[in-house]
């Protein structure tokens, strides 16, 4: 099922993409032919609660000895972040373009916003980001399930009304079933 959430691209196992037809992007063109994973959760959503990721570790040091913190020293020193950065329910092929500009902003409705990407209707607008029909349903049920799976994750109150609602109005596909049981 080599398709990308977003935009319904397909891709070969060679990584590259196959746009749809009318798929535009300003920004980003060489990683707009590539595939890439999206943390649908972005992972400073969950990693900004570990200490190591704030503060950092003393086995955070480069080979200059100067400390690091953020991603890569959770990376190294947290298993507990490992395990949530890997979690495959939250990782979903992109359109490495579309991955860029999404960036780790938070789902809404966007009123009257234009598509980012001509025929994708992925919209992103002051550090906002609004999903396609086609994928509400996935973003819903992944944020749900990353929060009922680990503790240390939370959505605020908003965000979880919206992913409740989006659940509700967008039923589970057959390919979802399909990806949750090769999970």
């Amino acid at each position: 099922h080599r398709t990308t959430i977003y935009c319904g691209a397909e891709f070969g196992p060679d990584k590259k993409v196959m746009p749809p037809k009318g798929f535009i992007t300003a920004k980003y063109i060489n990683r707009s032919k590539k595939i890439e994973w999206e943390h649908v959760v972005p992972a400073e959503n969950f990693g900004r609660t570990f200490t190591e990721w704030r503060d950092g570790h003393k086995l955070c040091v480069n080979g200059k000895r100067k400390p690091f913190k953020g991603r890569r020293c959770a990376e190294k020193v947290n298993t507990e972040y490992r395990y949530m950065q890997s979690d495959m329910y939250n990782l979903y092929p992109a359109i490495g373009a579309v991955n860029a500009l999404r960036s780790n902003y938070s789902f809404t409705v966007l009123p009257a916003a234009q598509s980012d990407f001509g025929s994708c209707d992925m919209k992103i607008e002051n550090r906002k980001a609004e999903p396609p029909e086609r994928s509400r349903g996935q973003v819903a049920r992944t944020y749900l399930y990353m929060e009922s799976a680990y503790k240390r994750y939370s959505m605020s109150r908003a965000q979880r009304q919206l992913m409740n609602a989006w659940d509700k109005m967008y039923p589970i596909t057959a390919w979802e079933c399909l990806r949750a049981d090769k999970i």
